[in-house]
């Protein structure tokens, strides 16, 4: 068990690729994987964050709350800009310059705290932005959305909430709790929790790609472009961010994964409902939803060989 753990960490990013790739060119080989079970998988991811951390994980974070501020203020203006300036200068017509927008316009979703944890990055900081960029969501993502479009969309604010609930803080408080309880023997399995969050991965990865691997091969090869340079500067500039205010390790791994991981569903989602007449709107986020996943699994293992360097060279 410990050799597949050790070779799940080593090769999670060729894993990840592997399953993108065999979900994109043969969807009927994953389409068993239903999208409704992706809440179910996180809600498993965060089960076992839980039962990584302890409470005052949380207490030094927000007992210190400037890193949550730079990361949350970050969210809301590098990937609007970011998704703005990329749309206009690669000529986007006006639908897919509003599905990507959207993308920029929505905050950081609970996929970022599950790679933030597989990164070895400090969670604790990233689930804090996420619940409180979330929080903002109802109010800026409109705001942001009339500046850069001139026009309007509906953010469900109790959907939204109700979901960060479900989702990430009753997994995670479960953790804590059986943690606290029984962490004599969950010390014991501690190792494998990550092997556990990799198989979640994947089987999301398979399901979002399978079935939206129609809509994906037929799209133009520039919105695919687009995606990626926003997901990577994204990555970018939170990492920089991160330095500039002389951010550790972990912390700096936290805001560049939350920066550049967006809830990618919920602009998709507006998408659809604001622009009903712009069938095309919609792409970008479901583009998004399957590259930022690839990507962060690749970003986890960079961030995770780095950290593995930096104890030879100690």
């Amino acid at each position: 068990m410990k050799k597949i753990s050790d070779f799940v960490g080593k090769y999670m990013a060729w894993i990840v690729l592997a399953i993108a790739a065999l979900a994109l060119f043969l969807p009927g080989t994953c389409l068993w994987i239903q999208t409704k079970w992706i809440n179910y998988l996180l809600m498993i991811i965060m089960f076992g964050m839980g039962l990584t951390m302890k409470l005052s994980d949380f207490a030094v974070v927000f007992m210190q709350p400037r890193d949550i501020i730079v990361g949350c203020l970050a969210q809301f203006i590098v990937m609007p800009l970011l998704a703005f300036a990329l749309g206009r200068a690669f000529g986007l017509s006006n639908e897919l310059l509003a599905g990507v927008v959207l993308v920029g316009t929505c905050p950081g979703g609970t996929s970022s705290n599950v790679i933030t944890y597989l990164s070895k990055g400090d969670t604790a900081l990233s689930i804090g932005m996420t619940s409180i960029n979330t929080l903002l969501a109802p109010f800026l993502t409109p705001m942001l959305t009339y500046l850069y479009l001139r026009t309007s969309v509906e953010v469900d604010v109790r959907s939204m909430f109700m979901s960060i609930i479900q989702v990430v803080i009753i997994p995670i408080g479960l953790g804590l709790i059986i943690n606290r309880l029984f962490e004599k023997y969950i010390r014991k399995i501690r190792y494998y929790l990550p092997t556990v969050s990799v198989t979640a991965i994947c089987l999301i990865v398979a399901a979002v790609v399978s079935h939206n691997s129609e809509k994906i091969l037929s799209t133009g090869l520039i919105i695919f472009v687009i995606v990626i340079l926003h997901n990577l500067l994204g990555y970018l500039c939170g990492y920089l961010i991160g330095v500039l205010f002389k951010m550790d390790m972990p912390r700096k791994k936290a805001v560049s994964i939350e920066i550049g991981m967006q809830n990618s569903g919920l602009a998709t989602s507006l998408a659809a409902s604001a622009f009903p007449d712009m069938a095309m709107a919609t792409v970008p986020g479901a583009i998004f939803s399957v590259w930022h996943n690839i990507s962060g699994a690749v970003l986890a293992g960079i961030f995770r060989r780095m950290d593995s360097a930096e104890k030879q060279d100690s």
